[in-house]
C-alpha cells in the first residue's frame, strides 16, 4: 500500500478511539470557542505527528529507550489528567453562569502547547506507531526518506482532521446548548477524564 495511505490508516487508528484527550478537546471547544478547540486539537495532532516521525526513524531503538521511564511517564500522565479534571470540576462548580471566554492569541498558543504536552506524556503512542511499522514489515526498498515522509504526513494529517472534527463538534455544541446544559456536559466530561486519569495512574502504580 502507498506509504501515505498507510500513514492515514495509522493516524486514524491512534486518534479515533475516544480517550481523555478527545474529551478535553470537546470540552475546551464548548467552553472557550471553536478557535481554542482547534488549537487544542492541533497540539494533540502535533504529538501524533512527532511520534510517527520518531517511530519511523528509530522506532525500535526509541521504544527500548523509553521502556525504563514508561512507568514514570504513565504516572505523570495520569496525575496531569487528574489535575486537569479536578481544576475543570472546580471551575464548573464555582461558575454560577456559563459564559463564553474571550480568547487571546497568547491563550491560544498556551492551549496548543498544553495539549501537545498532554499527548506527548503518553508513551503508548510511540509504541503504537512502532508496532504498526514492524507489523507492516517494510522492506529496505520501502524504507526510503520519501516513504517515511509520506507515512508521517498521512499520520499527521489524518490525526489533525479527526481532532478538528472534535473541535467542530464541541464548538457547535457550545453555541446550541443552554448555559445549564453546557455546565452539566462540562462536569460530565471532566468526571470522565478524572476516571480515565485515575485508571492510568492506578494501572501504572500497580505495574
Amino acid at each position: 500500500m502507498h506509504p501515505f495511505l498507510e500513514g492515514v490508516i495509522a493516524g486514524y487508528g491512534i486518534a479515533i478511539p475516544v480517550g481523555a484527550v478527545a474529551i478535553l478537546i470537546i470540552n475546551t471547544a464548548m467552553q472557550r470557542g471553536f478557535r481554542t478547540g482547534i488549537m487544542a486539537g492541533a497540539g494533540a495532532a502535533s504529538a501524533d505527528f512527532l511520534y510517527a516521525l520518531l517511530a519511523s526513524i528509530a522506532g525500535v531503538a526509541l521504544t527500548a529507550a523509553l521502556q525504563p521511564v514508561a512507568r514514570p511517564l504513565r504516572i505523570l500522565g495520569g496525575l496531569v489528567l487528574v489535575g486537569i479534571a479536578l481544576a475543570g470540576l472546580w471551575k464548573g462548580v464555582k461558575r454560577k453562569e456559563h459564559s463564553a471566554l474571550a480568547t487571546q492569541e497568547g491563550s491560544l498558543l498556551k492551549t496548543y502547547f498544553q495539549f501537545l504536552a498532554i499527548t506527548i506524556l503518553n508513551p503508548l503512542t510511540i509504541v503504537y506507531f512502532t508496532a504498526y511499522i514492524i507489523g507492516r514489515d517494510f522492506t529496505a526498498d520501502d524504507y526510503s526518506l520519501q516513504s517515511v515522509l509520506l507515512f508521517v504526513a498521512g499520520a499527521g494529517l489524518s490525526s489533525l482532521s479527526w481532532q478538528m472534527l472534535l473541535a467542530l463538534v464541541g464548538g457547535a455544541a457550545g453555541k446550541r446548548l443552554s448555559s445549564r446544559w453546557q455546565l452539566l456536559t462540562s462536569l460530565a466530561g471532566n468526571l470522565l477524564v478524572l476516571a480515565l486519569g485515575l485508571r492510568i495512574l492506578l494501572t501504572a502504580i500497580r505495574g
